[in-house]
């Protein structure tokens, strides 16, 4: 993927940047592999907005995606490369020896007519291919890495991510994550050798406010903007300071750099070392 600029014909477009697509060969999904979004504007079976900020946006079909590489002992060939709106990495149609069709997250090089695999033993250590993290060396880029066995990929699936193989002890890997954290898991679960396709995403910039409004993302107000009644730091004449012993949100709760993860966290024992603040 490459970041093209357009010509400043408008206040948006001067700042706005966009994806080249070059690497997309195959403009149209596959049928059998897609289902439509349903929009639910944030909001509950009630109807009452739990979510705030989403509404609108374009069409769009969901990708059905493997993240569990199930299909083990069975080489896949890449029959193409496709963009997915629902996610920054791209992916990959894969047609399996058997004749089945799936689409897997693509990793960085993944090109049409690669042949990859996916095993519960040793394999060749290439872009695509998935095995057991225990027989992963140290120091190899991974991604879609399952926390525990057989329940798919959770973590590092987004545009760009990877996680570094540290080591295996025992019952456990030693890995580290995009996020700097370096975390204890299950020797047994699954991973996908390579990193992320479309890393240079992080450079895109959106340019301007309808353009957010096209991936469904609706306005964000301050809360130094509202009223009294409606946000605790509403109110006043003119800008005002929050005026408050710390932030809150809308609800009155401490926001702003509060640790919100319980302390008694069953996998709080598998972390070794906590992510770094930035």
């Amino acid at each position: 993927m490459g970041i093209k600029k357009v010509k400043p014909t408008t206040p948006g477009r001067r700042s706005a940047t966009f994806d080249d697509f070059k690497d997309i060969t195959k403009s149209e999904p596959e049928k059998s592999l897609i289902i439509f979004k349903r929009k639910r504007g944030g909001r509950n079976n009630q109807g009452k907005i739990t979510v705030r900020h989403q509404g609108g946006g374009a069409r769009r079909f969901i990708r059905v995606i493997d993240t569990k590489r199930d299909k083990f002992e069975i080489p896949g060939k890449v029959a193409a490369i496709e963009y997915d709106p629902g996610r920054g990495g791209r992916i990959a149609l894969i047609n399996y020896a058997d004749g089945a069709k799936r689409y897997i997250v693509a990793p960085v090089d993944l090109k049409v007519g690669a042949t990859i695999m996916s095993s519960k033993t040793q394999i060749e250590i290439v872009s695509g291919n998935a095995m057991p993290i225990k027989f992963i060396p140290a120091g190899v880029m991974i991604y879609n890495v399952e926390l525990e066995p057989g329940r798919g990929g959770k973590i590092a699936r987004g545009a760009g991510t990877s996680i570094r193989v540290m080591g295996v002890e025992e019952k456990f890997a030693q890995i580290k994550l995009p996020s700097g954290e370096i975390r204890l898991i299950k020797k047994d679960c699954l991973c996908t050798i390579g990193q992320v396709s479309n890393k240079d995403r992080i450079h895109v910039k959106i340019g301007k406010a309808g353009r957010s409004r096209n991936l469904g993302i609706r306005p964000t107000v301050r809360g130094t903007a509202m009223n009294p009644n409606d946000h605790p730091h509403g109110g006043g004449e003119g800008n005002q300071p929050i005026g408050l012993r710390h932030p809150k949100t809308k609800w009155g709760k401490p926001a702003l750099g509060v640790k919100t993860r319980n302390k008694k966290h069953k996998t709080n024992k598998l972390i070794i070392q906590r992510r770094k603040r930035k």
